[in-house]
């Protein structure tokens, strides 16, 4: 057994291990280490160290199945200020996530920065939490959890992390690796028992004002609220944290139906 999410089979391609195996489904892989993996190709390609990446999104195409996945790159705009690029993971020859990335210039606006949201509880506050009390799946058995007093079912601040790299015997960036655990934020605060309702997510949009500190064993931050409509439809907003503070905002959009309707 690997001790990270993925080996490298190629130029292209990566083995997802069994930490990166999903929650609702045995047989597919978990959308967190995806993203990581696709922030992953972005940062490599064709790098452009005054530009930072100040929005990530990514849409969910099917399935992730939990097998061999490629990954291929491309920019889409390009410029000295400002930068579009998409990174598509496939899988069989199916693609199942497409992101696109904008990288903004960076460039020194602290006297001007300001609106920062609450703050994260600090971890001496917060107590453990056990996930895999709600979930299965191996990506669940990867991460440790802390949750902050006061939580409940669909609004909470937790603290997640893991031990494991992203990629085995490769180095990751901190952004790619933060990116890599933001998708759990729609599992960690549930507002509807899983073995009842099925909620996945088919995007997940991530807006960053600061470069994030992430990698293996560092704490991100989720102060996460779901909201679930009356006709099917979901939303898990977040404003991410890590260990100096506040970086960003993820929206996932949901599509929720009972679990017999979902068989």
């Amino acid at each position: 057994m690997s001790g990270a999410y993925y080996l490298r089979l190629d130029e292209e391609r990566f083995q997802p291990t069994v930490h990166a195996q999903g929650a609702w489904n045995d047989d597919e892989q978990h959308m967190a280490p995806v993203s990581g993996l696709l922030a992953h190709a972005l940062e490599r390609h064709e790098p452009h160290p005054g530009l930072a990446f100040a929005r990530v999104s990514y849409e969910i195409l099917g399935l992730i199945r939990f097998a061999p996945t490629a990954v291929r790159v491309r920019t889409l705009r390009r410029g000295r200020t400002i930068e579009l690029l998409e990174a598509v993971a496939g899988v069989g020859g199916r693609d199942v996530v497409r992101s696109l990335a904008w990288r903004l210039l960076s460039q020194d606006t602290a006297a001007v920065a300001g609106g920062l949201p609450r703050a994260m509880p600090p971890l001496e506050r917060c107590g453990p939490f056990d996930a895999t009390g709600i979930w299965a799946g191996g990506y669940i058995l990867s991460i440790e959890a802390l949750r902050a007093r006061g939580s409940v079912p669909g609004e909470g601040q937790v603290w997640v992390r893991t031990p494991l790299p992203l990629v085995e015997g490769e180095p990751v960036s901190p952004v790619a690796a933060y990116l890599g655990l933001v998708d759990t934020a729609n599992g960690i605060n549930v507002r509807l028992d899983p073995r009842e309702w099925a909620f996945p997510n088919v995007d997940l949009t991530v807006h960053l004002h600061r470069a994030p500190e992430g990698g293996p064993g560092r704490w991100i931050g989720l102060d996460t609220l779901v909201t679930v409509g009356a006709g099917g439809v979901g939303l898990t907003s977040t404003t991410l944290h890590d260990e100096r503070g506040p970086v960003g905002r993820a929206e996932q959009i949901l599509t929720v139906r009972p679990m017999a309707a979902r068989r």
